[in-house]
């Protein structure tokens, strides 16, 4: 009898805390729950401002850290893993936590004492970053999870683009340094003018000589042929005048 009853109490017992088990089984299954809507679109700057915050103490001057924290006491559980989209400005990010391999600092730490449960979620993004959406899987079940507070920092100042500068000197325009080859003139011989006149001499007949002397025009020749046929034609007429005054014998 007495052996019946303790396999009766332990059959009691193994169905008592099969019970037990089966009821917080719910409680602690692992869910995901979105961003509170109201967080999204937040820019570090434009949110709660919290810079004494110990978690950032290892913030890059030019990052935003954000604090994330689940509410909704034991039966939220704790943080197992979040990803969190964020607009850069050029595109859209995908940035799980937690991550030891990506670029983005993060860490989930507990609440308190309680080791167990992981409900602050820290990160470190580039300064000016806006964050989008996110979700989280939690151990428990909850509504959602928050943006408890962030520390905006100041984004690195991009370099101005040099404008590229032409360093070589212009091509300078070729002179003709060398000086003009004197003409040879010859000894007793008219220096010929540098600039030749372009007015034609007054008359009829050819142009002037390259020679510098005066041209010898047509009439000119032609006014001394006549005047010599004259002389001569007056010499022939001086000469038979001559021969017959000779050849008249005077009378008394």
């Amino acid at each position: 009898m007495p052996q019946r009853r303790h396999v009766a109490r332990a059959a009691v017992s193994g169905v008592a805390a099969t019970a037990l088990l089966a009821l917080a089984a719910p409680a602690w299954a692992s869910s995901t729950v979105p961003l509170h809507p109201a967080h999204q679109g937040s820019t570090a700057a434009d949110f709660q401002q919290q810079c004494a915050d110990s978690r950032f103490a290892d913030r890059p001057a030019d990052h935003d850290g954000w604090h994330f924290v689940l509410p909704g006491g034991p039966s939220a559980g704790g943080f197992q893993s979040l990803t969190l989209s964020f607009d850069t400005g050029s595109g859209t990010v995908d940035v799980p936590v937690p991550d030891a391999t990506d670029a983005y600092p993060d860490a989930l730490y507990p609440a308190g004492r309680n080791e167990s449960r992981l409900i602050h979620a820290y990160l470190f993004t580039p300064a000016g970053w806006t964050l989008v959406n996110g979700s989280a899987t939690i151990s428990g079940q909850g509504d959602g999870f928050n943006l408890s507070h962030t520390c905006a920092g100041r984004p690195t100042p991009e370099s101005p683009t040099p404008t590229p500068t032409n360093s070589e000197s212009p091509t300078p325009t070729p002179t003709n340094s060398e000086s003009p080859t004197p003409t040879p003139t010859v000894p007793g011989s008219p220096v010929p003018s540098e600039t030749p006149s372009a007015s034609p001499s007054s008359g009829t007949g050819g142009g002037g000589g390259d020679d510098g002397n005066l041209p010898v025009t047509g009439a000119a020749v032609t006014t001394m042929a006549l005047v010599g046929v004259g002389l001569i034609g007056g010499g022939v007429a001086l000469v038979a005048l001559r021969r017959r005054r000779d050849g008249i014998t005077f009378t008394s």
